[in-house]
C-alpha cells in the first residue's frame, strides 16, 4: 500500500514549507515556500554555514571595508533569502515561493519594496519572477502578477 504522502500525491500538488534542503529532498515536493522566520531558523543550523558565510563575504564585499558587522548583516538577509530559494530550486521541479516578512504586511509601500528587492535579487542570478499578494492588506494593491514565470513564484504575505 503506497504511503500516505504517495496517496495525496494522487489528488494534490505536493508544496513544502522549509528551508530545511534535507526534508525537501526526503519528502520529494513539487514547489516549495519559504518564510524570513523559516529561513532564520535553517541558517542556524551548522549544515547550511557555507551557505550563510559566502553571503556574508559578498554582502561584506559589496557593502564596502568601511561597513560595521551590524550594518553588513542587516543588508544580508534578503540575499540570504534568495540564496536558499536558488537551492531550493536546484532540489525541486516546481517553484519557489520567497514570502516578505508577515511584519510588513500592513505597510503596503514597505512590502511592495521588499518584494522589488527580493525580484532584483532573483533577477540577477537569472531565475524569473510572478509576484501576487497573499494578505488581505496587499491584495487590492499588489495581486496582479508583475512578471511571468515557470520556476519561481514570489509572494508577499
Amino acid at each position: 500500500m503506497a504511503s500516505l504522502l504517495e496517496q495525496l500525491r494522487q489528488y494534490t500538488t505536493v508544496v513544502s514549507d522549509t528551508g530545511d534542503f534535507h526534508a525537501i529532498k526526503q519528502f520529494r515536493p513539487q514547489d516549495a515556500t519559504t518564510n524570513p522566520s523559516l529561513i532564520a531558523a535553517a541558517a542556524e543550523k551548522p549544515e547550511y554555514a557555507p551557505i550563510v558565510d559566502d553571503v556574508l563575504k559578498q554582502v561584506r564585499k559589496d557593502a564596502g571595508p568601511a561597513a560595521s558587522d551590524k550594518e553588513v548583516a542587516a543588508k544580508a538577509f534578503r540575499p540570504l533569502e534568495v540564496a536558499f530559494g536558488l537551492k531550493i530550486l536546484e532540489i525541486i521541479p516546481g517553484r519557489v515561493s520567497t514570502e516578505v516578512d508577515a511584519r510588513l504586511s500592513y505597510d503596503i509601500d514597505r512590502s511592495i519594496a521588499e518584494a522589488r528587492a527580493i525580484i532584483a535579487l532573483y533577477d540577477k542570478a537569472g531565475v524569473s519572477t510572478i509576484v501576487f499578494s497573499s494578505s488581505w492588506p496587499l491584495h487590492g494593491r499588489a495581486s496582479k502578477p508583475r512578471r511571468s514565470s515557470r520556476r519561481r513564484v514570489f509572494t508577499a504575505t
